[in-house]
């Protein structure tokens, strides 16, 4: 039992970040993956950019090192390269962005109405909710009916 860490007294459970409640026991990088639109990768550069230490438990920061974790999380676009963006060549602005949050879901969810307004073959599979990256649909992705074969029933 003496090969246990000490807990540290500063120890916080839960830890916020990009309006994202991060658990504290993971290290910094699993734990940045967790925020919608962040990867290993970016977190890994997101740490970098902060100057913290990648793989202490997220826990274990002060706030100011959450602080330098939130400023890098909103400065991602001056921080990554291009190729690295979620959201590159804007539909409507033309630009490069990196998107996190409730924002991914946002703009995915106007860039489908947007398929779906435009009639597009894509908008039409996705309003009919079929498969809409070509795959096969004749024997998978059956919804809403039964397979196999029925029983007659004993009076028949």
């Amino acid at each position: 039992m003496a090969d246990k860490k000490e807990e540290n007294p500063d120890f916080k459970y839960i830890v916020r970040v990009a309006n994202t409640d991060l658990d504290g026991k993971y290290q910094i990088i699993p734990a940045l993956a967790q925020v919608k639109g962040l990867g290993i990768r970016t977190a890994a550069v997101v740490a970098e950019k902060a100057g913290v230490n990648a793989y202490q438990r997220i826990g274990d920061l002060n706030d100011a090192d959450v602080a330098k974790l939130q400023e890098a999380v909103e400065n991602l676009e001056g921080n990554l390269p291009a190729w690295m963006l979620n959201r590159r060549k804007d539909v409507e602005t033309g630009e490069d962005g990196h998107l996190i949050g409730t924002d991914v879901e946002i703009k995915l969810r106007d860039d489908l109405n947007r398929l779906k307004k435009i009639r597009t073959y894509r908008g039409l599979r996705h309003e009919s909710g079929q498969k809409v990256r070509g795959q096969r649909s004749k024997s998978n992705g059956r919804t809403g009916l039964t397979l196999g074969v029925q029983k007659k029933k004993q009076g028949e």
